[in-house]
């Protein structure tokens, strides 16, 4: 059955179609020697698949690509980004070649060839800037491909382009954060030197279990919330939140509430986040937005 996916010369000629029929307005050419039925569209494994047919056995995907096969969309799909140790070249725009002067370590990732989670991070780090890394490691760690530890370590061990900022973003690197937007306001504060939330802690009232946190503050009993757009077309969830809310409220907890249109001004984020913990009490020193901050504050 070649429909629903991409299939070869060799599977085309074995189910009986024929090349002129490959050629016909039915049949689309995803890359040399690679097909599929125009109502199907191919996925990430399927292109990577057919990219990794016209290079060398060694060849590994890598890059913003391999994050894409380990589910982390940052970066454009395009190109697709492959390692190899030999000296192979492509004609494809599309396509990316790396070349290494070293035997490459590659895993199963969905079925293909593909270089670990760590070396992928430090390999981004030559597309990417610290925010996206920073997201990327946190999704990482999340999805338990690494640990902190383990992706701090690799950076340091490692000497390839782009692990000056890889290093960078490493140590920003936390677990427990559940998606981009938390990463970007808990960079947001820790830039500017805040005290650092706790990730997505469990909230008690003494015994009694009251919510878990995107960014708790624990000692000045702050808990910051990013509210993101999916919940707007929920009314169900959009009763919990506020439900939730009063409740932490009501245990002596303030919450902020961070949106999308909020991070169109970073500043004012900060700023609502100090003036709560100066109401608590707080007597550290006023925000300082300086180049790591801007630099945060600018991909938002």
């Amino acid at each position: 059955m070649l429909r629903g996916r991409v299939f070869t010369t060799a599977e085309a000629e074995a189910a009986g179609l024929t090349p002129a029929q490959r050629r016909g307005p039915y049949v689309v050419a995803v890359r040399r020697g690679v097909y599929r039925y125009r109502e199907t569209v191919p996925t990430l494994v399927d292109q990577a698949s057919a990219v990794l047919r016209e290079l060398p056995d060694d060849a590994a995907v890598s890059h913003l690509t391999a994050l894409r096969l380990y589910g982390l969309e940052l970066g454009p799909l395009r190109p697709f980004h492959v390692s190899t140790s030999t000296d192979a070249q492509t004609k494809h725009a599309d396509v990316t070649l790396h070349r290494r002067d070293h035997r490459l370590s590659r895993r199963d990732v969905r079925g293909l060839p593909c270089l670990g989670p760590d070396r992928s991070f430090v390999d981004s780090a030559t597309l990417l800037g610290v925010r996206d890394l920073v997201r990327a490691g946190d999704a990482l760690v999340r999805a338990g491909l690494t640990s902190v530890d383990t992706l701090i370590g690799y950076t340091i061990d490692s000497h390839l382009d782009g692990v000056v900022r890889a290093r960078r973003a490493a140590v920003l690197v936390r677990a427990g954060v559940d998606s981009f937007r938390e990463t970007d306001v808990r960079l947001l504060m820790v830039l500017a030197g805040l005290p650092e939330p706790e990730c997505n802690r469990q909230i008690l009232d003494g015994p009694v279990f009251l919510a878990r946190g995107d960014l708790v503050l624990a000692d000045h009993r702050i808990v910051v919330e990013y509210d993101g757009w999916h919940h707007e077309r929920d009314a169900k969830q959009r009763a919990k939140d506020i439900f939730r809310r009063e409740r932490l409220e009501a245990a002596g907890w303030t919450v902020i509430v961070v949106t999308a249109a909020d991070l169109q001004h970073p500043t004012s984020v900060v700023a609502r986040i100090f003036e709560a913990l100066v109401r608590r009490g707080y007597d550290g020193a006023p925000p300082w937005l300086g180049a790591g901050w801007h630099e945060i504050a600018r991909g938002l």
